[in-house]
């Protein structure tokens, strides 16, 4: 069975970590010193919190890594007795080796509970003499004040092109794939700076050939090309609604996507096109509104249409002189 290429292609260094530079080499230095605070890892999906808890481990405790670091799910187990269970007979043994402290990773830890991370809070201040906590999460807004406080804060960003293309010619070179420059924008586009997306995108892509097109990145992805959105929205501000109705259909069905994903496909596109900035504004807004309906359980079809109506209005009240 063929390994999964995102732990294949994990990394194992520091030196092997793309993007977020200024936080590698402060957590460097505390490797170095082999000292480290409990720490609050924030940031979107896919830009290497979980990796570089995993690099740290490794850097301070060696082949004995793995006795001395837990990794927990907040998602699955995140409940109070998560942490009046594991994390507390893991937090209360000594460590193994010469570092005095063992690691706890909480993955995704914004979705423990209220009171879940009250007790977690009280375990911090009890263990912090032989353990230290990482708490990865999405959104730090969701943690509560009292945690945030004892922990050094590091806020991870999106992954930039030139990152994006360092990891994709790492995997081309170590699965014998051909990828040209159009293929990497596809790429690049359709990851929006997610490694692990990434990853999975081009295994998926390379089980069908060696040569990697920015056709199959689309499709494999299911995802529409920029210029197809471009178009849908260049002929509602010209007022063609039904050209543009049916053009967004068209999308839709050929590359499965649901109103939420055409909804973020349309406020990245609405930068290109050529209106002033107050009908800008008030495409936003009304994406805005049309994300919000359909969350709420609106038809999708319905509110996308709305959406372009909308639209072919602005574009219109722009042709009047404003």
């Amino acid at each position: 069975m063929e390994e999964i290429w995102i732990e294949r292609y994990r990394p194992k260094s520091f030196d092997e970590i793309h993007g977020q530079e200024w936080i590698i080499s402060r957590l460097k230095a505390f490797v170095k010193k082999k000292n480290i605070p409990h720490l609050l890892l924030a940031g979107p999906a896919g830009v290497g919190k979980t990796s570089i808890a995993l690099v740290v481990a490794q850097g301070l405790y060696g082949e004995r890594w793995k006795e001395n670091f837990l990794e927990l799910n907040s998602s699955d187990d995140r409940g109070i007795d998560v942490v009046r269970t594991k994390i507390k007979d893991f937090a209360r043994t000594i460590a193994i080796g010469e570092v005095p402290f063992k690691i706890i990773l909480l993955d995704e830890c914004d979705s423990l509970t209220s009171e879940a991370q009250q007790a977690l809070r009280r375990t911090m201040e009890q263990y912090s003499g032989n353990c230290r906590f990482f708490l990865s999460c999405n959104y730090s807004s969701k943690i509560i004040d009292p945690i945030q406080s004892r922990c050094s804060i590091f806020r991870f960003k999106l992954l930039e092109k030139k990152d994006v293309k360092e990891i994709v010619d790492n995997i081309a070179r170590g699965e014998g794939l051909k990828i040209n420059e159009d293929a990497l924008d596809a790429l690049y586009s359709v990851s929006n700076g997610d490694a692990r997306r990434l990853g999975n995108l081009l295994q998926s892509c390379a089980s069908v050939s060696k040569t990697i097109t920015p056709e199959m990145v689309y499709e494999i992805a299911g995802s529409a090309k920029p210029g197809e959105i471009l178009e849908i929205l260049n002929n509602a501000v010209n007022g063609n609604f039904i050209k543009a109705r049916n053009g967004l259909l068209d999308v839709m069905l050929k590359r499965g996507l649901s109103g939420l994903d055409v909804v973020k496909l349309v406020i990245g596109e609405i930068g290109g096109l050529k209106i002033n900035e107050d009908e800008r504004m008030g495409m936003i807004e009304k994406c805005g509104e049309c994300e919000f309906r359909i969350v709420e359980g609106s038809d999708e079809y319905v509110q996308l249409e709305s959406l372009l109506a909308g639209f072919v209005r602005i574009g219109n009240y722009g042709k009047r002189g404003d």
